[in-house]
């Protein structure tokens, strides 16, 4: 975070400035990192006492201290020897502070902003840009999914006076969420990557999810850039909801960025990418599965938007190997039996495309297994998503499924009921059982695929599959 007096922060979070017991006065300087998490604190470091659903933060205020807190933002005092910003709600003064944050690195005129939503492909397409910008200038990109009211405020508080790009990851589970990121850092470049059927079920519906997603781009400004999917007819409306100037991507010709001549295998997928202007250049791209495409097409045309040369955006994507940890994530090797986990989340669509992967990336002679969990958050949508899952692995060919947990049970159902499947389906109830059967049932050459929402917890059976067979 920027240097701000301990005065500074109480005013601009609207909260009451205490200093019982402490050395500190109003105009210390405060300029560390700021969590919620008390075991993140490092020495000079702002520690937000956030009230949770199962915990409070408040009772690892001493914590905080100990490992050296120069600031503690309450919304009750604390007897605590340390300074103190109480606030009616700890939430709503870390995205004051953040927003502030970001206007006083603004006012300085090179900090440019994009943010990035999306039902699919948000964390994948912030690390892709960060990987492109970083050669550029100083980049603050969240880590892990930060996209948040808790996790986006807490990337932009890494903001100094220094740093050139801002990617913002803005994810919602409800109308109003991303309206209210882009008000604490409105985007020179908003990207909205695809609008699926992922956390329908809280949204209300996918009408509403529609709506949620477009917040993204509905206050931008005649100056700034609207990067859209050219091939999601739910994402194609919102070019008449922008003021901004749009730039489409996808793999059809009307895209201004577009790709063609894919190539997938099991390093990844190549393909011709084509930009504004005509250019273009062939991409050697690391990260599994043609889905990834889609997202680094926004990558790169937001790149392009920031006058990065097309040539350096693609040496920096083919630097990139893995997307991001548990999101398709090749592991394994042992008798050449592959592991891909890609665990950390999954929706109807991601499933899909998941599924699809791992039928194009089969060899010859070889089988192709699936190990799948819950799609999560489906809302009334969940059983016909799971039985259309089912149906999709009997079409492609999957030669081998392992449905896991009650949740999945009607993908299983729904693949064992379709008659002209040379495959098989086994249900189980947990990931123990999942490893065994995979262990006992796999042959060499296989590819495994393992595919669930983080609820289902079987992201660590796929960290455990790609260490048995490493």
């Amino acid at each position: 975070m920027i240097a701000l007096t301990l005065a500074e922060v109480a005013e601009i979070v609207d909260g009451t400035l205490r200093l019982d017991g402490t050395t500190a006065t109003a105009d210390t300087l405060v300029d560390g990192t700021v969590t919620t998490d008390s075991r993140e604190i490092v020495p000079g470091g702002v520690f937000v006492a956030k009230p949770g659903e199962f915990d409070d933060g408040h009772r690892f205020a001493p914590s905080a201290v100990e490992l050296g807190a120069a600031l503690l933002i309450v919304e009750h005092p604390l007897e605590l020897a340390a300074p103190q910003v109480v606030v009616a709600d700890s939430v709503a003064a870390l995205g004051a502070l953040a927003s502030e944050v970001v206007s006083r690195v603004r006012a300085h005129g090179a900090l440019r902003i994009v943010g990035v939503t999306g039902s699919n492909g948000k964390t994948t397409t912030k690390n892709l840009l960060r990987t492109v910008l970083e050669r550029v200038g100083p980049t603050v990109a969240a880590r892990a999914s930060f996209n948040n009211e808790v996790g986006a405020p807490i990337t932009m508080l890494e903001l100094t006076d220094e740093t050139r790009f801002l990617v913002a990851e803005m994810g919602a589970s409800g109308v109003g969420e991303i309206a209210r990121l882009v008000r604490l850092a409105r985007p020179d470049i908003g990207i909205v990557l695809k609008v699926g059927l992922a956390h329908a079920g809280e949204f209300g519906g996918i009408e509403q999810t529609v709506r949620a997603k477009s917040e993204m781009v509905t206050d931008l400004l005649e100056t700034d850039v609207a990067v859209l999917n050219a091939d999601d007819s739910r994402v194609v409306p919102m070019a008449d909801l922008t003021a901004a100037r749009v730039v489409w991507f996808g793999l059809g010709d009307a895209a201004d960025v577009r790709a063609s001549d894919l190539v997938v295998h099991a390093r990844g997928t190549e393909f011709t990418v084509t930009v504004p202007g005509g250019e273009s250049a062939r991409v050697r791209f690391g990260v599994l599965g043609e889905h990834h495409v889609m997202n680094a097409l926004a990558a790169i045309a937001a790149s392009v938007e920031l006058g990065v040369p097309l040539a350096s955006v693609v040496d920096a994507l083919e630097h990139v190997t893995l997307a991001e940890r548990w999101r398709m994530q090749v592991m394994g090797g042992r008798d050449d039996v592959t592991i891909i986990n890609d665990a950390y989340n999954a929706s109807p669509d991601s499933m899909s495309a998941a599924l699809k992967t791992l039928a194009q990336v089969k060899r010859p002679g070889s089988r192709t297994i699936a190990v799948l969990g819950e799609m999560s958050e489906l809302g009334e949508f969940s059983g016909e998503e799971h039985d259309r899952i089912g149906l999709l692995a009997v079409r492609l060919g999957i030669s081998q499924l392992v449905v896991v947990g009650q949740g999945a049970r009607r993908l299983h159902i729904s693949a064992i009921n379709e008659g002209s499947w040379d495959g098989e389906s086994a249900f189980v109830e947990s990931a123990d059982e999942a490893f065994d059967l995979v262990v006992s049932s796999v042959r060499p050459g296989d590819t495994v695929l393992v595919k669930s929402s983080n609820s289902a917890g079987l992201r660590h059976l796929g960290d455990r599959l790609g260490e048995w067979f490493s």
